[in-house]
């Protein structure tokens, strides 16, 4: 009997690699056959159109049975109404500013930037000086010249004279925050996390671990700041002290930008490094209004033709693969974590 399960075992191993090679064997040959075309398409989602479709469909749901044919007949009859509209070159808004919906989700390094700079140049390239912009930005911070580049892309909507709103439902922190004051108005969901408006920087340096074990190193610099902190190394209190100053600079930095962008803040009171919730934020200036984006863009789809504009990589077959297992493997760890956070909360 153990001479069998380790018969089927060996079986069940050697058939999981063999489908496993033959797996990856078939995705690189669908790569190589995939098109050489890696640049960004443009998609543009009229959100009154997706919007208007799932009312319908709710409200033909909650219809009774026999009522749902004359129901739909005259959604047809609208549609038709509007493609002729369209064709006549009318708008359902007539005479309205269009609106137009960006998202940015960053993270430390800011990797959106590039494709939000592209969609930002998309956009003043059509946009009227009548339109809106509307931004749905989360972002906790991160490395100062990424996100100084960010914010300079955002604040390139208002030199070009189009309205910028800005929408946090959850976070702009620290450099999300330097993007957001970019924009003529800021709308925070009430428990959105505003502010952080400072600088930071942690070194690790384990030169006594080092010394220690008798393990010498050189650093050689050409300039006397060339390196004011390192990893290995002794450190030096003229060093820790330039590093501090460095820091208090950009600090600085930050402040005049944001001050800049938004005089009736108050920004030595307010640049401290501290948080504030959407609520709070709107005392003290930090953002305008205080409502969630959803609510805003069905306020705006009232009065106004209101598109979704994103860049996207072309859905190849790989990429869909790829995707799939990456959302797989981020599914798996966020559910692992989700159940240490029950278990932590079920303890008694």
């Amino acid at each position: 009997m153990s001479e069998w399960l380790v018969d089927m075992g060996t079986f069940l191993i050697q058939t999981a690699v063999v489908v496993a090679l033959v797996g990856m064997t078939l995705l690189l040959v669908m790569r190589s056959k995939e098109s050489n075309d890696d640049s960004l398409k443009l998609r543009i989602e009229s959100l009154n159109d997706q919007r208007r479709a799932r009312g319908r469909r709710l409200r033909v749901h909650t219809t009774e049975q026999g009522a749902r044919k004359k129901l739909i007949k005259t959604f047809r009859q609208e549609e038709k109404a509007k493609h002729k509209a369209a064709k006549e070159g009318k708008s359902e808004h007539q005479h309205a500013a269009k609106v137009w919906v960006l998202d940015f989700h960053g993270d430390l390094k800011a990797s959106q930037t590039e494709q939000f700079a592209q969609e930002v140049s998309a956009i003043i390239e059509v946009a009227s000086t009548e339109d809106e912009v509307i931004v749905r930005l989360e972002s906790a911070g991160g490395l100062v010249h990424a996100y100084g580049l960010a914010a300079a892309q955002l604040d390139r909507l208002r030199v070009a004279g189009l309205t910028t709103t800005v929408c946090i439902d959850k976070v702009a922190a620290s450099g999300g925050y330097m993007m957001a004051c970019t924009a003529n108005h800021i709308k925070a969901a009430p428990f959105a996390v505003i502010g952080s408006i400072g600088v930071v920087a942690q070194v690790p340096n384990i030169h006594r671990l080092l010394k220690r074990h008798d393990i010498d190193v050189e650093l050689l610099t050409a300039g006397k700041y060339k390196r004011t902190l390192t990893v290995l190394g002794e450190n030096t209190q003229e060093g820790r002290e330039k590093f501090i100053d460095d820091l208090e600079n950009t600090h600085q930095l930050f402040k005049n930008y944001v001050s800049q962008h938004r005089p009736s803040m108050d920004i030595d009171k307010l640049a401290t490094g501290e948080i504030w919730y959407g609520s709070e934020a709107l005392e003290q200036q930090l953002v305008d209004s205080v409502g969630t984006s959803e609510a805003y863009l069905v306020e705006r789809m009232a009065e106004a033709d209101v598109y979704h504009v994103k860049l996207e990589p072309p859905k190849s077959i790989s990429r869909k693969v790829g995707l799939a297992i990456s959302a797989g493997v981020e599914q798996a760890i966020v559910k692992g974590l989700g159940l240490v956070d029950a278990a932590g909360w079920q303890r008694r």
